[in-house]
């Protein structure tokens, strides 16, 4: 009965005494405020400040991070749960600091749900040998001290009591250094927001509990109705051909490399040919609800702006929902990593499975794929929603990185010469531009022959059509040492929240809601966000809701009933 009490806690090997307790979790501790915080402690030693200021701020700061870690093991140091636990901070630890050193990313709840939702292609495209090694110089000695010896045999209240004293002692350390150094930290917590996000690995854990708490109710709560009282407005009662609408969610692309917006370089050489022909307008002015695809797009597609909460997990149904509730088909085509939980009621087409040759190889598509035997997608849809109108939206590949060079054909890329690698330190950084300006011409492509498309059917009479074309985010490409995207919305550099769209309407569009893109262009260089897209969808597809605002609709003020636009939080 005795051993049947006692069975969870091991007994220690006779001749491998077990380490004390305090010793395996501070040295444990030590390793990973010193080795596994590399990349914070190399950016305090940079900061523009005297020899002697740094380490006032490296010294308090360094005993935090000891007595934090210090306390957060001590919590986990019990039988059969210690080792894995550690196991798995100490490796995450090390994936975080090859990150962070790499590509200047910090680790947030938004970043956290970014890496569980990242597919086995965008693993591959990360993974190098530089990787490899890092983690096994920063994880490998941590992993041997954990595993080393067993743990001994103790009572449970002997746990409880040590593994409490323990924490009591880490959590003190905290205080006491924060005192300490208050003058020198409170004014590093305010000017240098990104530092308290690159703690290892304290950062990780406060991100997975911060997604617990966000992700918990949207699996709990049934999903709240949005626009039950959809209805097609005044321009369907007596139509000849429905409208067909195309949104294009881009992906990555950041507004200062799009020619279009005054770039010097020629990325979209074919676009600026649709605008001077009239009907395309570019928006230079336009704003992400987020930094990363895990926020920015269930964000475009909410009622909700950004600062109502649109760029939380979505308690609600979105525009796709309303658009479908109205009567009009929608379809959902994906050439990226999934629709995020936007496309779950809707029919919907993962490009990338469909191994099209010329278009297809290595487990991803070209975004032209998306167009392969689209007339015949559309004739498969309900007819008698067809006959109504199509929405119709395109998730792109577009300019995902860090495999730039990955999203154009090896003889289609006009900027020479350019990185072809996915660890950046190995290109110079005007290489680096030109793999991702390729990408952009990529878009460029991509949109040319959407709208040649559209217009062929608005010119035989099958619709009337039109596109809006919006990135998801942009993209930093060394700018002050950061790369990729993903950093906190709250001080992400311009580049990661600046993004590119452009507008095209048929003439017979213009004319069935009287959107004039003559007026639209006059006001293309004001601010406009994520926040107005789904309202701007429903002012040009004639939806009728009281989910729709018409001072958000970035269109309304060039239609037959013009509102002001209320500017955009985000922008």
């Amino acid at each position: 009965m005795l051993a049947s009490d006692h069975s969870s806690f091991p007994a220690a090997t006779p001749s491998r005494p077990a380490p004390r307790a305090w010793v395996a979790v501070w040295v444990l501790s030590l390793w990973l405020a010193s080795a596994g915080n590399l990349p914070l402690w190399q950016k305090l030693l940079e900061l523009d400040q005297s020899q002697g200021q740094r380490w006032t701020l490296v010294g308090p700061l360094g005993l935090m991070v000891l007595g934090g870690t210090a306390a957060l093991l001590s919590l986990l140091r019990w039988p059969r749960v210690y080792r894995p636990l550690a196991t798995v901070l100490v490796i995450v630890t090390a994936f975080n600091s090859y990150f962070m050193w790499q590509y200047k990313a910090v680790i947030d709840s938004t970043m956290l749900a970014n890496v569980m939702h990242t597919d086995a292609n965008e693993v591959r495209d990360l993974m190098s040998w530089r990787l490899v090694v890092s983690v096994l110089l920063i994880a490998g000695p941590a992993l041997w001290w954990i595993w080393r010896k067993p743990m001994g045999q103790r009572s449970a209240w002997q746990y409880l009591s040590r593994n409490a004293l323990g924490a009591v002692v880490g959590l003190a350390l905290v205080v006491g250094a924060a005192l300490a150094g208050y003058q020198g930290l409170s004014s590093l917590m305010r000017n240098q927001k990104d530092v308290r996000f690159m703690i290892n690995p304290l950062n990780s854990v406060y991100a997975s509990s911060v997604l617990v708490v966000q992700q918990v109710p949207r699996q709990v709560l049934a999903l709240q109705k949005m626009g039950e009282d959809a209805q097609l407005g005044a321009s369907y009662a007596s139509q000849t051909r429905g409208p067909l609408l195309v949104l294009v969610v881009g992906e990555t692309a950041r507004a200062q490399n799009w020619q279009l917006n005054g770039y010097p370089r020629p990325t979209t050489p074919k676009l600026a040919q649709w605008q001077a022909q009239g009907d395309l307008v570019n928006f230079s002015h336009a704003s992400s609800c987020g930094t990363n695809t895990q926020v920015s797009v269930p964000c475009m597609f909410s009622p909700l702006t950004r600062d109502e909460g649109g760029n939380k997990p979505p308690h609600e149904e979105n525009l796709l929902d309303v658009l479908q509730r109205a009567g009009l088909a929608v379809l959902w085509l994906d050439n990226q990593s999934g629709c995020k939980g936007i496309c779950d009621r809707v029919p919907s087409v993962d490009t990338r499975t469909l191994q099209l040759p010329g278009l297809c190889g290595d487990g991803e598509c070209a975004d032209t794929a998306m167009l392969d035997g689209l007339d015949a997608r559309i004739e498969a849809l309900d007819p008698v929603r067809r006959a109504k109108g199509v929405v119709l939206v395109m998730h792109q590949m577009g300019s995902h990185g860090p495999a730039y060079f990955k999203r154009r054909p090896a003889d289609l890329r006009p900027f020479q010469p350019e990185c072809t690698s996915a660890t950046f330190s190995d290109c110079q950084p005007d290489q680096l531009v030109n793999a991702y300006d390729n990408t952009i011409a990529q878009t460029d492509d991509f949109l040319d022959k959407t709208l040649q498309w559209l217009q062929l059917r608005a010119d035989r009479g099958s619709n009337d059509t039109g596109l809006i074309y919006m990135s998801d985010h942009g993209e930093s490409l060394g700018e002050k040492g950061i790369y990729l995207h993903g950093l906190p919305y709250a001080f992400a550099p311009e580049q990661q929240t600046r993004v590119p769209m452009v507008s095209w309407l048929s003439p017979g569009l213009q004319k069935r809601l009287g959107v004039s893109t003559e007026c639209l262009r006059k006001g293309s260089a004001e601010p406009v966000s994520h926040d107005n897209l789904f309202h701007t969808v429903l002012g040009l597809m004639d939806v009728t809701t009281q989910a729709y605002a018409p001072a958000l609709d970035a269109f309304a003020p060039c239609g037959n009933e013009a509102a002001p636009v209320k500017p955009s939080p985000a922008g």
